[in-house]
This record gives structure tokens, sequence and C-alpha cells, in this order.
């Protein structure tokens, strides 16, 4: 599993051209999934953006998390994030995870999120074609993956 964490002052998703998620200052959280891929991977990674310390403290350093400065997220569904561009110019997608797997452990992965954390959590909609606006603050972009971390 797989979450590009970008640091936002701001962020919105669009679907047909009407806002279905929104948030002010926190996380813009694009997530991919792989076949093999299981709920350890969503707990690992839940449990890392949770406690991830990158907004600033009062001297300026990188040491406060999500939930000290009261900040949210917009979690997104990626499966790009596991496109294989060794062969050609046309990416593979075939590590995604199909469908049928990979919407049911997103929304586990925001749920645990929600209640094992505590934050607020907005979303797009799974497969959906969306248009995603937002302010990367510092910039600060960290990509997490649950193979690293175990």
């Amino acid at each position: 599993m797989r979450v590009v964490v970008q640091r936002c002052s701001r962020a919105e998703v669009r679907i047909d051209n009407t806002p279905v998620g929104r948030i002010r200052q926190g996380f813009l959280l694009l997530v991919g999934i792989t076949d093999t891929d299981t709920r350890a991977d969503a707990d690992l990674l839940a449990k890392k953006v949770a406690q991830l310390r990158v907004f600033e403290d009062p001297e300026g350093k990188m040491n406060l998390s999500l939930r000290d400065i009261d900040g949210a997220i917009l979690s997104i569904s990626q499966f790009t994030l596991y496109a294989d561009c060794r062969k050609g110019n046309r990416p593979s997608f075939i590590r995604a995870a199909r469908p049928e797997q990979a919407s049911p452990l997103y929304d586990y992965f925001n749920d645990t999120l929600r209640t094992m954390y505590g934050l607020h959590v907005e979303t797009g909609r799974f497969g959906a074609d969306m248009k995603v606006d937002f302010i990367n603050d510092g910039p600060v972009t960290i990509l997490l993956d649950s193979s690293d971390l175990k």
C-alpha cells in the first residue's frame, strides 16, 4: 500500500464540477493499493499518517502532528501509484488491486483514521473521474509504502 502525503493549506475534490470533499489545513492523501495489501498494511499506514510530525511548532521545526494542529485529511484513491513504467511508454497497472479488493481496503483505511485516531477525513469517490485542487504547504510531500515499514 502506498500513500503520498502532501501537507496542504487547503484541498478540494470535485466530481462533475460539484465539490464532494473539502478541507482546510491538513493532508491531501493519494492512496494506492496493490493486490497483496491487507488490513495490516492499512493499519500500519493509518498509524504513520496520524502520527507524522510535519507541521511547524512555535520554533519553526516540523514537530507537530495532524491532531496537534486540529488538521483534516482529504483522501483520494489513486491506483496509478502502482504504475509500472519500466517497459515502453505506456504504463502498466497490473500491480494495482482490482476495485473489488481495493475499494473496501480504501474505505477501511479512511475509517481507521477516523475511528482509531479521531481525525476528520473527507474523500472523493472511489473509481470516479475527480478533479483535485490544493495548495501544497512548504511544499512538503512524503511517500509512504507499507512494504518499507514492515
